[in-house]
Formats: C-alpha cells, sequence, structure tokens
C-alpha cells in the first residue's frame, strides 16, 4: 500500500527537514532535491524519473483568445502563478524571461493545482503550469502550448529518505517508477521519459 502526500515541491522538503515521516521524496525541480540532499536528507542518489514541459492555462474555449506568452504582458488580463519558491514559479519567471516579457501576476498560487482552479474557475485568464496539469483538467481547461526556444523542462527526481520508516519498499517504489510498467503510466498521464 503506497500513501502519497501531493503539496508543492518545496513544501514537502520542509516537512520532510521537519521530520514528517516519509520513504521517498518526488520533487518537480532539481533545486529542491539539492536542498534535500545538501542537508544529507537522502538514502540513494536521486533519480530523474520524468520530465514535463510548462504550457499556459486558459478556460476551456479559451475566452480571451491568447495565442502565446506574450499576450500575459497584457495588464487587462488577470495571470496567476505558482509563488517563486515553488518550482511552477520559478519556470514560469524563467519562460517569462526566456520570452523577454514582463508579467505581473495578479496573484502568487502556493502550488500548480490553485492555478489550475483559478483559471478553470474564471477567477483568472491564464497562468503557466505543467502540460500534464491542463491535460488532467480535462475539458474545463485548454492548454496553449509555449515553443521550444523560450520553454523549460522540468525534471522531476526522486530518492529514497534517510529516516525512511520502511527502506526497502521506498527502493522498490523507486525501482517500480523508473521502469518499464511505471514509465508507461507515466507516459499516459502526459509525462515524459528522463
Amino acid at each position: 500500500t503506497v500513501t502519497f502526500n501531493f503539496a508543492a515541491s518545496s513544501e514537502l522538503a520542509t516537512q520532510i527537514d521537519e521530520r514528517a515521516p516519509a520513504d521517498v521524496y518526488a520533487s518537480a525541480d532539481l533545486g529542491n532535491m539539492a536542498k534535500l540532499t545538501d542537508a544529507g536528507g537522502h538514502a540513494t542518489q536521486p533519480v530523474v524519473f520524468a520530465t514535463n514541459l510548462a504550457e499556459i492555462v486558459v478556460a476551456a474555449g479559451n475566452p480571451t483568445g491568447i495565442t502565446g506568452v506574450a499576450d500575459l504582458a497584457d495588464d487587462d488580463l488577470i495571470v496567476v502563478q505558482c509563488a517563486p519558491e515553488v518550482p511552477c514559479g520559478k519556470y514560469a519567471t524563467q519562460v517569462f524571461d526566456n520570452a523577454g516579457v514582463t508579467v505581473t501576476p495578479k496573484s502568487l498560487e502556493e502550488n500548480v493545482k490553485s492555478v489550475v482552479t483559478k483559471v478553470t474557475l474564471g477567477e483568472a485568464d491564464a497562468g503557466i503550469v505543467y502540460a500534464t496539469d491542463v491535460t488532467a483538467a480535462g475539458a474545463a481547461a485548454e492548454g496553449v502550448e509555449i515553443p521550444a526556444d523560450i520553454n523549460v523542462l522540468a525534471e522531476y527526481p526522486m530518492v529514497a529518505l534517510a529516516e525512511a520508516p520502511n527502506p526497502e519498499a521506498a527502493q522498490a517504489f523507486i525501482d517500480f517508477v523508473v521502469g518499464p510498467q511505471g514509465q508507461e503510466i507515466l507516459a499516459a498521464y502526459g509525462f515524459h521519459e528522463p
């Protein structure tokens, strides 16, 4: 039996640092993983198990007609993004920098799900999320692709934790995720291979 705890990668790393019981840590970026491993919180070396791309999320039908990243600089649009310490917030900032646009988000959200929710509820016009989050939103949202030359590749590493209550199961879970069956499941949800 596997019990999951989903939150922003930065929040999960803090929980682990504060001794929350966990066997495996999976992060949406390399930076938060480095913080954990630099502090000695790992029992194994991190392994990248999936990758993802950033995408603009808009409500179904794209009511404001957003066609690309440059459109998000329009001050009349309500753009939301993740807070800077959250991986999706870092990636959004990188996309804006790569595109050479200045976007002033109307709010900074604690995680990517909050960005998607604000957009699908009509509280925001757009946000930068992961392509997999647009897919997961189903009919409530649409994605506007970000060109490869300004997009970022999100790498997702995972590691068995130094204080894992069940280290054997931790390694078995990692082996499953990076193995053929785990990769097939991830691909079904839109993730790319490492």
